[in-house]
């Protein structure tokens, strides 16, 4: 089996990872609630995790990382903890369902998405050309997960610096891959998740909130901290991280946060994109392939959609798990609005996503694969 779907998650891991988990399981118990050895260490655990996390996003406060079981529930967290009726806010076409469902949900809320043109990439000027007196924020992909463009961060947070917006990023496809310093870009949030590029289990992610920023707990409840008090505990990370943490999945996140150091995230970026890079020269002269997305940008990420004929993506994606065991994602992705603008929008594309862990050889077979597929388009 040749695993090609790394932007949904990161089955290939370093075996570092697993071995944490289950080494935790066996030594910590639940982090923040005693005094005992085993919750003392799940505590220290969690607290690495924190750090390890701070410095690799540039944050500034180890503290203010607070951890949620993705970061669907982190950008929930974010996007109603900061924004409500009469707030008006900005985002993009590029955007996971998981910015633009919490943002439609939110009653009252005036919102402009900006879009994106045939190659998926936006028009910058558009963000001054939104700017409305209730703005509040901009709300924005590092990366997308359907074309692999990234969008310029720091250019946005001059844009919300100058403006004073709030500026929430979701490094769902960007962090442990590409840089993402906090402090740099002036973000308020950034919201990650622990399973895709930073390597570590399902079930981890979480929000790193900026100094001076304030947000409205998603859910209350247990905190470790004050429980005779009926609010929530307001001061981070307790505030923001109601409930048991998962401990072991965090012990995860750690190793796989602590690969990424030790091996050098640019060097593991830059074999990924020499894999995503030599996909791309193997496939794009095939008769009936369609590529999608900015796949000659200097800066983006190891993702490559594509599409052959006419075919159905999902009915390629099928033959290719079928027949040459190589696991890609079809459909669309969770992104609707990408592609609306790459005109994708009735059978979707389908997606290779790279991991450093993968070869150049798996990279030739999946070469291999689409060429031939090219050679019986219709039907497949």
């Amino acid at each position: 089996m040749i695993y090609l779907d790394a932007a949904a998650t990161s089955f290939l891991k370093p075996p570092c990872v697993a071995q944490a988990v289950v080494d935790a399981m066996h030594t910590v118990g639940s982090p923040g609630r005693g005094a005992h050895p085993l919750t003392l260490a799940a505590s220290r655990t969690v607290w690495a995790c924190r750090e390890a996390v701070a410095e690799l996003l540039g944050a500034t406060d180890p503290a203010r990382v607070c951890f949620t079981p993705n970061s669907t529930v982190a950008l929930n967290t974010a996007i109603c903890g900061l924004y409500g009726p009469g707030d008006h806010v900005i985002t993009t076409a590029l955007e996971h369902n998981s910015v633009l469902r919490p943002l439609y949900r939110l009653e009252g809320l005036e919102l402009t998405i900006l879009p994106a043109d045939e190659m998926g990439n936006i028009d910058y000027g558009d963000f001054a050309r939104a700017l409305r007196p209730n703005t509040r924020g901009v709300v924005c992909t590092h990366a997308s997960n359907v074309t692999g463009n990234t969008l310029d961060l720091k250019c946005i947070g001059n844009f919300c610096r100058a403006h004073g917006l709030t500026f929430v990023v979701d490094a769902s496809q960007s962090a442990g891959v590409l840089d993402v310093n906090q402090q740099a870009v002036g973000a308020s949030v950034v919201c990650f998740t622990g399973h895709k590029g930073l390597l570590g289990p399902q079930g981890t992610g979480g929000l790193s909130v900026a100094p001076d920023v304030t947000l409205r707990p998603l859910v209350v409840g247990g905190s470790g901290v004050h429980s005779y008090d009926r609010r929530h505990p307001q001061d981070l990370p307790e505030g923001l991280e109601a409930g048991t943490l998962n401990a072991h999945g965090l012990a995860g996140l750690l190793a796989g946060i602590t690969y990424i150091q030790e091996q050098g995230r640019e060097n593991l970026y830059r074999q990924e994109m020499e894999l995503a890079r030599a996909f791309v020269e193997g496939v794009r002269s095939l008769p009936g392939v369609t590529l999608y997305g900015d796949v000659d940008a200097p800066h983006r990420t190891a993702v490559v959609s594509l599409n052959l004929g006419e075919e159905d993506a999902g009915a390629v994606a099928d033959v290719l798990a079928q027949e040459f065991g190589i696991c890609t994602r079809a459909g669309a992705h969770c992104a609707p609005l990408i592609h609306e603008a790459l005109g994708t929008s009735a059978r979707g594309a389908v997606r290779f996503s790279f991991s450093h862990l993968n070869t150049p050889q798996e990279v030739a077979q999946a070469v291999a694969a689409v060429s031939e597929l090219t050679r019986r388009l219709s039907p497949i």
